[in-house]
């Protein structure tokens, strides 16, 4: 994979949305690691989206096509992995919790789409919206449409430590499937509530590396050194402390959440560290 390949899939996704929601598309953002610490060797493209009117089953087909074309997959190294989210500006604006959401892709969803399933998603209500519009505001690239602020909503700093720890549970229970992407995720988790900062999945590595007991930091030092493509992912060797190490982790999210749940947050704020 290179940076030519990559601006050609987000020129494809972009021209995609162009032609399938033309005036109605307002705003389109590419966020995460392409823009918070680099693409690694299995880092996907984030792209966020913003209508003016929900798409429809027809739409949401066409979508589902081109983006089957377009997008890697998982752990692929010829193209890179896409995800999309789609909003209605109506949904966010003026915003409320949870927030929802019209249209999502993403590699793990690739099966159902292939087999015909449009509509996936159980439900369209979906907290970490809260955590994907704080990244956009914070340090989007508009690839189309209006810039980020002119759109979105501020989200309140207790919504965004909400949303992050409702994804707590969900995340832990990929850990068998999918060690590696747990492993980082549970580490931003718990470098954000302890700093209030956004990091890189490789800086929140090496924060979680410098704060976990010695015993746990080489399960942190395998994620990172599979992160930046060093090495290929095997945890046969770890297999006895890696789930320690996300336990670990987990509980001081949740103890880290009592703290912030018992002070007063009115004046702090989630930033970015690149």
């Amino acid at each position: 994979m290179n940076d030519q390949n990559d601006n050609q899939q987000i020129d494809q996704c972009v021209a995609l949305l162009k032609n399938l929601l033309g005036s109605d598309l307002i705003g389109m953002y590419l966020y995460g690691s392409s823009v918070i610490g680099g693409l690694q060797r299995y880092s996907d493209i984030d792209l966020f989206v913003v209508s003016k009117r929900p798409t429809t089953l027809q739409e949401k087909v066409t979508l589902e096509k081109g983006l089957l074309s377009i997008s890697g997959v998982y752990r692929s190294t010829e193209k890179r992995p896409v995800e999309m989210m789609i909003v209605v500006l109506s949904d966010i604006q003026p915003w409320q919790y949870p927030p929802r959401f019209d249209f999502q892709y993403g590699d793990w969803l690739r099966a159902k789409f292939e087999n015909g399933v449009i509509e996936p998603w159980e439900t369209k209500a979906k907290p970490d919206l809260a955590l994907v519009i704080t990244q956009v505001l914070l340090t989007g690239k508009t690839l189309f449409g209006e810039a980020p602020e002119k759109l979105l909503p501020q989200v309140p700093y207790a919504d965004f430590m909400t949303a992050l720890t409702d994804e707590l549970t969900a995340v832990r229970g990929d850990l068998d499937w999918d060690t590696r992407n747990v492993l980082l995720t549970l580490a931003r988790m718990w470098c954000t509530v302890t700093t209030d900062t956004i990091q890189s999945k490789q800086g929140a590595a090496a924060w979680a590396i410098a704060a976990l007991p010695e015993e746990y930091k080489p399960v942190m030092e395998r994620a990172l050194t599979v992160l930046l493509g060093k090495q290929e992912e095997m945890w046969t060797d770890l297999q006895a402390i890696v789930p320690k190490c996300a336990d670990f982790m987990a509980d001081k999210i949740m103890a880290q959440m009592k703290v912030i749940r018992d002070r007063d947050n009115s004046d702090r704020k989630i930033s970015i560290v690149k």
